[in-house]
Protein backbone atom coordinates (compact mmCIF):
# COMPACT_ATOMS: atom_id res chain seq x y z
CA UNK A 1 0.00 0.00 0.00
CA UNK A 2 1.34 3.50 -0.77
CA UNK A 3 2.22 5.76 2.12
CA UNK A 4 -0.54 8.49 2.76
CA UNK A 5 0.97 11.80 1.37
CA UNK A 6 0.08 14.58 4.09
CA UNK A 7 -1.90 17.03 3.15
CA UNK A 8 -0.80 20.91 3.47
CA UNK A 9 -1.94 22.93 5.92
CA UNK A 10 -3.24 26.58 4.69
CA UNK A 11 -0.84 28.17 6.83
CA UNK A 12 2.07 25.90 4.41
CA UNK A 13 0.38 26.81 1.32
CA UNK A 14 0.33 30.58 2.35
CA UNK A 15 3.83 29.98 2.60
CA UNK A 16 4.85 28.51 -0.55
CA UNK A 17 2.73 31.33 -2.22
CA UNK A 18 4.18 34.23 -0.76
CA UNK A 19 7.57 32.53 -1.31
CA UNK A 20 6.26 32.68 -5.35
CA UNK A 21 5.10 36.51 -4.80
CA UNK A 22 8.77 37.27 -2.88
CA UNK A 23 10.32 35.52 -5.93
CA UNK A 24 8.09 37.09 -9.13
CA UNK A 25 7.15 40.53 -7.34
CA UNK A 26 9.79 41.09 -5.05
CA UNK A 27 8.78 41.27 -1.04
CA UNK A 28 7.95 45.28 -1.18
CA UNK A 29 5.74 44.62 -4.27
CA UNK A 30 3.82 41.64 -2.73
CA UNK A 31 0.75 43.09 -0.63
CA UNK A 32 -1.38 40.99 1.41
CA UNK A 33 -4.22 41.17 -0.72
CA UNK A 34 -2.05 39.18 -3.41
CA UNK A 35 -1.09 37.10 -1.41
CA UNK A 36 -4.72 36.04 -0.28
CA UNK A 37 -5.27 36.27 -3.75
CA UNK A 38 -2.85 33.47 -4.40
CA UNK A 39 -4.59 31.27 -1.72
CA UNK A 40 -8.23 31.88 -2.94
CA UNK A 41 -9.16 33.67 0.71
CA UNK A 42 -10.32 37.16 1.68
CA UNK A 43 -7.50 39.77 2.92
CA UNK A 44 -9.35 39.51 6.43
CA UNK A 45 -9.15 36.01 6.54
CA UNK A 46 -5.40 35.56 6.03
CA UNK A 47 -4.97 36.86 9.14
CA UNK A 48 -6.68 33.95 11.01
CA UNK A 49 -3.10 32.06 9.59
CA UNK A 50 -0.46 34.67 9.64
CA UNK A 51 0.27 37.66 11.51
CA UNK A 52 1.72 39.76 8.97
CA UNK A 53 3.62 39.51 5.68
CA UNK A 54 7.05 39.92 7.94
CA UNK A 55 6.72 36.47 9.88
CA UNK A 56 6.61 34.48 6.18
CA UNK A 57 9.76 36.35 5.14
CA UNK A 58 10.98 35.70 8.95
CA UNK A 59 10.83 32.05 8.53
CA UNK A 60 12.14 31.98 5.15
CA UNK A 61 15.10 33.91 6.33
CA UNK A 62 15.74 32.07 9.70
CA UNK A 63 14.85 28.21 8.27
CA UNK A 64 16.87 28.99 5.14
CA UNK A 65 20.22 30.31 7.83
CA UNK A 66 19.44 27.14 10.38
CA UNK A 67 19.79 24.97 7.22
CA UNK A 68 23.37 26.44 6.38
CA UNK A 69 24.49 26.31 10.49
CA UNK A 70 23.39 22.89 10.36
CA UNK A 71 25.10 22.06 7.07
CA UNK A 72 28.44 23.80 8.80
CA UNK A 73 28.30 21.68 11.96
CA UNK A 74 27.73 18.61 9.82
CA UNK A 75 31.00 19.70 8.23
CA UNK A 76 33.04 20.48 10.82
CA UNK A 77 32.37 17.91 12.89
CA UNK A 78 33.73 15.26 10.10
CA UNK A 79 37.06 14.38 9.54
CA UNK A 80 38.43 16.18 6.37
CA UNK A 81 41.10 18.60 5.16
CA UNK A 82 39.97 21.62 4.27
CA UNK A 83 39.67 21.68 0.65
CA UNK A 84 37.20 18.84 1.40
CA UNK A 85 35.32 20.97 3.73
CA UNK A 86 35.08 23.84 1.51
CA UNK A 87 33.74 20.94 -1.50
CA UNK A 88 31.31 20.15 0.48
CA UNK A 89 29.63 23.23 1.89
CA UNK A 90 29.66 24.24 -1.88
CA UNK A 91 27.73 21.30 -2.50
CA UNK A 92 25.02 22.41 0.11
CA UNK A 93 25.06 25.75 -1.34
CA UNK A 94 24.37 24.44 -5.16
CA UNK A 95 22.17 21.87 -3.83
CA UNK A 96 20.28 24.04 -2.06
CA UNK A 97 20.12 26.97 -4.89
CA UNK A 98 18.68 24.32 -7.55
CA UNK A 99 16.40 22.40 -4.93
CA UNK A 100 14.52 25.41 -3.31
CA UNK A 101 15.10 28.16 -5.60
CA UNK A 102 12.30 30.24 -4.93
CA UNK A 103 13.29 30.38 -0.92
CA UNK A 104 16.83 30.72 -1.85
CA UNK A 105 16.16 33.72 -3.74
CA UNK A 106 14.12 35.30 -1.10
CA UNK A 107 16.60 34.72 1.59
CA UNK A 108 19.53 35.90 -0.69
CA UNK A 109 17.34 39.16 -2.31
CA UNK A 110 14.80 39.88 0.74
CA UNK A 111 16.27 39.92 4.15
CA UNK A 112 17.11 43.76 3.77
CA UNK A 113 12.84 44.04 4.48
CA UNK A 114 13.70 42.62 8.12
CA UNK A 115 12.89 44.84 10.71
CA UNK A 116 14.92 44.88 14.19
CA UNK A 117 15.21 43.08 16.74
CA UNK A 118 14.52 40.21 13.92
CA UNK A 119 17.44 42.02 11.10
CA UNK A 120 19.89 41.87 14.05
CA UNK A 121 19.23 38.30 14.93
CA UNK A 122 19.41 37.23 11.26
CA UNK A 123 22.58 39.24 10.92
CA UNK A 124 23.86 37.35 13.53
CA UNK A 125 23.47 33.91 12.45
CA UNK A 126 24.85 35.44 9.15
CA UNK A 127 27.99 36.86 10.40
CA UNK A 128 28.89 33.44 12.83
CA UNK A 129 27.65 31.41 9.47
CA UNK A 130 30.66 33.85 7.39
CA UNK A 131 33.41 33.88 10.44
CA UNK A 132 33.00 29.91 10.60
CA UNK A 133 33.64 29.76 6.82
CA UNK A 134 36.46 31.82 7.05
CA UNK A 135 38.29 29.54 9.39
CA UNK A 136 38.03 26.87 7.16
CA UNK A 137 39.70 28.81 4.11
CA UNK A 138 41.51 30.38 6.30
CA UNK A 139 42.67 26.80 7.60
CA UNK A 140 43.48 25.92 3.93
CA UNK A 141 45.32 28.34 3.13
CA UNK A 142 47.69 27.90 6.16
CA UNK A 143 48.06 23.92 5.33
CA UNK A 144 48.86 25.39 1.69
CA UNK A 145 46.20 23.43 0.46
CA UNK A 146 44.53 27.16 -1.16
CA UNK A 147 46.35 29.71 -2.85
CA UNK A 148 47.34 32.87 -0.65
CA UNK A 149 44.21 34.63 -1.06
CA UNK A 150 42.45 38.08 1.27
CA UNK A 151 40.22 35.42 2.77
CA UNK A 152 37.19 37.53 3.15
CA UNK A 153 38.05 38.36 -1.00
CA UNK A 154 37.74 34.44 -1.24
CA UNK A 155 35.00 33.50 0.94
CA UNK A 156 32.74 36.75 -1.12
CA UNK A 157 33.69 35.47 -4.53
CA UNK A 158 32.81 32.21 -3.48
CA UNK A 159 29.13 33.19 -2.13
CA UNK A 160 29.20 35.86 -5.33
CA UNK A 161 29.84 32.64 -7.76
CA UNK A 162 27.00 30.64 -6.60
CA UNK A 163 23.91 33.20 -6.14
CA UNK A 164 22.62 33.36 -9.38
CA UNK A 165 22.14 30.02 -9.34
CA UNK A 166 18.86 29.82 -8.03
CA UNK A 167 17.86 32.32 -10.69
CA UNK A 168 19.07 30.62 -13.73
CA UNK A 169 18.97 26.82 -13.17
CA UNK A 170 15.89 25.14 -13.90
CA UNK A 171 15.44 21.38 -14.17
CA UNK A 172 14.05 19.53 -17.18
CA UNK A 173 16.59 21.78 -19.07
CA UNK A 174 20.39 21.08 -20.71
CA UNK A 175 21.65 20.78 -17.51
CA UNK A 176 20.77 18.28 -14.69
CA UNK A 177 21.29 19.86 -10.97
CA UNK A 178 24.26 17.06 -10.70
CA UNK A 179 25.97 18.19 -14.04
CA UNK A 180 25.27 22.25 -12.44
CA UNK A 181 26.92 21.02 -8.59
CA UNK A 182 30.06 19.45 -10.76
CA UNK A 183 31.10 22.61 -13.16
CA UNK A 184 30.43 24.51 -10.74
CA UNK A 185 32.30 22.88 -8.01
CA UNK A 186 35.47 21.62 -10.12
CA UNK A 187 36.00 25.71 -11.45
CA UNK A 188 35.57 26.50 -7.41
CA UNK A 189 38.07 24.19 -6.35
CA UNK A 190 40.25 24.53 -8.56
CA UNK A 191 40.60 28.54 -8.38
CA UNK A 192 41.33 28.00 -4.65
CA UNK A 193 43.53 24.98 -5.00
CA UNK A 194 47.28 26.08 -4.38
CA UNK A 195 48.27 23.06 -6.83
Amino acid sequence: MAPKTQKKTKKQIIHEAAVRLFRDKGYSATSMRDLADAVNLKASSLYNHISSKEEILKNICFENAQRFLAGMEKVEATPGNATEKVEALLRLHIRTATGDAASVMAFNDEWRHLTEPLLGEFMALRKDYENRFLAILNAGMQAGQFRDIEPTIALHTIFSSIRWLHDWFQPGKKLTAEEVEEHVVRMLMKGLSAS
